[in-house]
Parts: C-alpha cells; sequence; structure tokens
C-alpha cells in the first residue's frame, strides 16, 4: 500500500525548493502527496522565522491537528526549517504530539527520520551546528547543500523551477535570523549547478530562478586562481537547449557588480530584473540593521542599473517601525520610493525576532497603530511609481511566459464547478522579461509557452492586452477588458496542498 505524505510550506522560494527536493526524496521511498493532513501518513510543515506571524501560523496549525494526532498515533507529525533549526526546544514544549524536528541543514534525513520515529517511538531531531557551536569549517560542513533528484510535480509550474546556487548568508542584519538558521554562506560549485540546470530541461523546464539570500555575491574558489562569477555562472548557463529565461534573487545592494548589470542587458535569455531590497531610505535606520552601505551607496547602485541597462526592472523590499524609526526617518523611506522608480517593494512592518541582535540591543519603540499606518502610506506611494511603471507599456508588445488560468478564471471555474476546456478562451497570466504581471484572453493550452501580448490596459499590479498574431484584428471583447481592470488580485503560483510565498531576507 502506498503511503500518503502531506507537506505545508510557509517562507520565502528557498523553502519552497526545500519542500520539493524533501518530497522527492520520499516519493523515492513509495510516498505519493496527499492533498489534505488527515489523508497522510506523514504530516510535514515546512517553517519560516523572518516574521512572527508565519511562527504563529504553524502553531495555530500544529494546535489543530493535537485531537488528530491522538486519535492516530501511528501517524508522524514533523517540523522542518527555519523554526526547527532556531526553536527545536519550544517547538516539543508547545507542540509535544511533534514526532520529528529538522533544520534546514539536515532535510535530507527526513526519510531516516521518519522510520526512526516509527521504529523506536520517540521523537527524533536533526540539526546543524550553531554559528557559535564550531570552527566555520565545521559548521558549514553540517548545512548540506540537498539538491537530490527534483519532483516537478511540486513546482509552482511543470516548466518552472528554483534552483539553489548559494546556501546560508555572512551579512548579519540585526533584524534577521538567516544567518543562524542557514548557517554561513556557501557558493555551490558551477558545474553541480550546470548539471541540475540541465536536468530541469529535460524535465521541460523552461525557465529557471537561481537562488541564494544575497545571491549576487556567489563566487566559486576553484582553487587554482579561477573564480567563477554569478555573470560567468549565467554565461554558461545561458547555453542550455530547452531553457527560454533565466532570473535571480535577492541581491544584496553592495554586491551588484557592472559585470552582472551588464549580464542582465546583454544575455537575451536572462530577465531583465533586478530584486535590490534597500530596508529603509535613512542611514540612521540602515547603521542600525547593520545593512553596511548607506542611501548614497544604494543611490549610487540604482543610477548604475539605470545606466547600463536601462530597460532593466527593480524591485526592493523595505521595513517599516524598526527600532527607533522617526517620522523624519520614515519620510526618507517614502523619499526613496518616490526617486528610486521601482516596480514593486514588499512593505513589511517590523517584527521583533527573539535570537536577533535588534531583539537584543533595542527596544520595539514604534507603536503598532504607528507601524501600520507607516505600511500603507509606503504603499500608498509605491503604487504610484508601479503604475506609472506599468502605464508606460500600453501599446507596446511583450514576450509572456505563459503560467496558466488567472485567479479570475480560476474563482469563476470554481464557482462554476467545471474544469477548463483545453481550447476555451479564458483570462491567462503570465511574467513578462521585464517581471511583469501580465493577463490576457487565451486558451489553457498555452501554458509554458511564450507569447507576444500587447498591452491595452494597466493597473499599479497588473498589465492587461490581447495576444499578438498574424491573424489577430481588433480590440480584446470590452466586457472582458471591464472585467480584467477590476480585477485587482495578484495572480500567485501557489505549490500544492499549501504556500505562502514571502520574499528572502
Amino acid at each position: 500500500m502506498t503511503r500518503k505524505v502531506y507537506i505545508e510550506t510557509v517562507g520565502c522560494q528557498m523553502n519552497v525548493l526545500d519542500s520539493e527536493l524533501v518530497i522527492g526524496a520520499l516519493r523515492k521511498q513509495g510516498y505519493s502527496l496527499a492533498q489534505k493532513a488527515a489523508d497522510a501518513e506523514v504530516i510535514l510543515f515546512n517553517t519560516c522565522s523572518v516574521r512572527a506571524h508565519a511562527e504563529e501560523k504553524i502553531y495555530s496549525a500544529l494546535g489543530r491537528l493535537k485531537g488528530h494526532m491522538d486519535r492516530h498515533p501511528e501517524k508522524v507529525l514533523g517540523i522542518l526549517g527555519c523554526m526547527a533549526q532556531k526553536d527545536q526546544e519550544l517547538i516539543l514544549k508547545r507542540a509535544p504530539h511533534v514526532d520529528l524536528v529538522c533544520g534546514t541543514g539536515q532535510l535530507e534525513r527526513v526519510p531516516e527520520l521518519i522510520e526512526a520515529v516509527r521504529s523506536t517511538g520517540r521523537p527524533q531531531m536533526a540539526l546543524s551546528l550553531g554559528r557559535k557551536d564550531a570552527s566555520r569549517t565545521d559548521v558549514e560542513a553540517s548545512f548540506i547543500s540537498y539538491d537530490p533528484v527534483r519532483d516537478a510535480t511540486m513546482r509552482p509550474t511543470p516548466f518552472q523551477a528554483y534552483l539553489r546556487i548559494q546556501i546560508g548568508c555572512d551579512k548579519f542584519c540585526t533584524y534577521c535570523v538567516v544567518p543562524s538558521t542557514r548557517g554561513p554562506e556557501q557558493s555551490r560549485p558551477p558545474e553541480h549547478i550546470y548539471a541540475e540546470a540541465r536536468q530541469l530541461a529535460d524535465q521541460g523546464c523552461r525557465e529557471i530562478t537561481l537562488l541564494g539570500q544575497t545571491v549576487n555575491s556567489y563566487r566559486f574558489d576553484h582553487g587554482d586562481g579561477r573564480n567563477t562569477r554569478l555573470s560567468d555562472l549565467i554565461t554558461t548557463l545561458s547555453d542550455i537547449s530547452g531553457l527560454d529565461r533565466i532570473r535571480f534573487v535577492t541581491s544584496f545592494p553592495l554586491d551588484m557588480t557592472n559585470d552582472l548589470i551588464d549580464a542582465v542587458r546583454d544575455l537575451p535569455k536572462l530577465v531583465k530584473y533586478f530584486h535590490v531590497p534597500a530596508q529603509s531610505g535613512c542611514d540612521e535606520m540602515l547603521t542600525r540593521m547593520k545593512r553596511i552601505y548607506t542611501v548614497a551607496q544604494y543611490d549610487e547602485m540604482r543610477q548604475r542599473i539605470r545606466e547600463r541597462a536601462p530597460e532593466a526592472s527593480v524591485s526592493s523590499d523595505f521595513i517599516v517601525g524598526f527600532c527607533g524609526e522617526t517620522e523624519e526617518s520614515f519620510q526618507k523611506s517614502v523619499e526613496m520610493v518616490e526617486r528610486s522608480v521601482f516596480k514593486n517593494s514588499y512593505i513589511f512592518k517590523y517584527s521583533p525576532r527573539e535570537g536577533t541582535r535588534a531583539f537584543e540591543k533595542f527596544a520595539d519603540d514604534v507603536p503598532e497603530e504607528t507601524k501600520r499606518r507607516r505600511n500603507n502610506d509606503l504603499l500608498v506611494a509605491q503604487n504610484r511609481q508601479s503604475l506609472a511603471i506599468h502605464r508606460a507599456f500600453i501599446g507596446k508588445d511583450v514576450e509572456v511566459l505563459v503560467e496558466g488560468p488567472s485567479l479570475t478564471a480560476k474563482r469563476e471555474s470554481k464557482r462554476q464547478g467545471q474544469p477548463y476546456a483545453p481550447d476555451a478562451p479564458v483570462q491567462m497570466t503570465g511574467h513578462s522579461m521585464h517581471d511583469l504581471i501580465t493577463v490576457f484572453d487565451g486558451m489553457p493550452r498555452l501554458a509554458g509557452s511564450l507569447v507576444r501580448v500587447r498591452i491595452e490596459e494597466a493597473t499599479a499590479f497588473t498589465l492587461f492586452g490581447q495576444i499578438v498574431t498574424s491573424e489577430s484584428s481588433g480590440r480584446l471583447d470590452e466586457s472582458r477588458l471591464a472585467q480584467a481592470r477590476h480585477a485587482s488580485a495578484r495572480p500567485v503560483a501557489s505549490q500544492k496542498p499549501g504556500t505562502i510565498v514571502l520574499p528572502m531576507a
């Protein structure tokens, strides 16, 4: 009898990739994927510790499962990822019905740990070394770069995949737990990355996203005087047949080199897009955050992108309400958004995280009401910039990798209780080469293909248009276009059975 596993993922793209790899390993052990936790013999949660809300979501889910696990003691309940690495003892205290705790650097041991739970009847734990527990070499060795055979069924779409090129982080921002939960920064050998990219292309992937906590600091020392930079790596990957698009996230401002900017400009397969978190537009806040750059240095980096790759779009991250942030400090972030012309920004209210320097050194002294107001005010400023960027594409043609029906189409299909017909037109969605969400009328069978779309309307979040073909004429049906204008929900690819994807810290 085939055993079933359920996995729910909270966090960044790295966590989504980790979940794919865990499920891939369990499939080799004879498991199939369950859509509901109640239907599975093994229930796993892959967790995030960047924000308190993500952790509380997991504890709430564990609480709801308490009765189910009591009734089914033969089942295995596991916590994976950043929470496991950071709070292993707290997890077992708050949820003693958890059977398995496995940190980010030990995920290859999940099948082994499940069997150990079954054979011993006792909770099992696998963690990497803490940054202060041993030498850097030993700590690095305890964070295993876990990249086994890939599992296409766990991807956001069958033709898009994440590819890890780097693990860990050495930046030590005062608000961030990632350096402790994912260990020291390590770059994977380029030949390993190339082989995995080839495998993904052979499986039908047309787009890969290269992942790293600070991906543009990728540099592999071959030990013979040669070094491979991110731009060198991408140039090599561009030669892979069947691969149409390459992107990378997330970049660190001080590590943005001209050779990488030029690669985005010159390499046809490389998406014309940079995600470079600023976090604040105030030098005092950046110092407190230990971001190790100034506003002037960020602005200089942004100007180099404008000059060397003028077509590239740029997005950012901001934290509002960080310890000691005044109204004057916050207004400097607003000013940065207004002058930087980001296509979008991910804006978050500061959340104190135990184990970080900010938690130990600074008071969380900005009231929650003030954080909410600043969050909304910065969003308003960003949305003005986003709308201007999107409207500049009206009348232009963009190349779109079709991802599937839009959220609007999915909701309508669910409401009607009818599946999509392969050749019946519905509202489809995808991303342009500038990483702009684009929706248009098309057939579901177009998913996974590249199409050219002429843009006819835009909001702050989405481009709307029609497919350009030799036979196309006229405009989009006006009723559909009106519906599209009011469909403000951003389409988000979601892993099954459960995923929340946040930008990486």
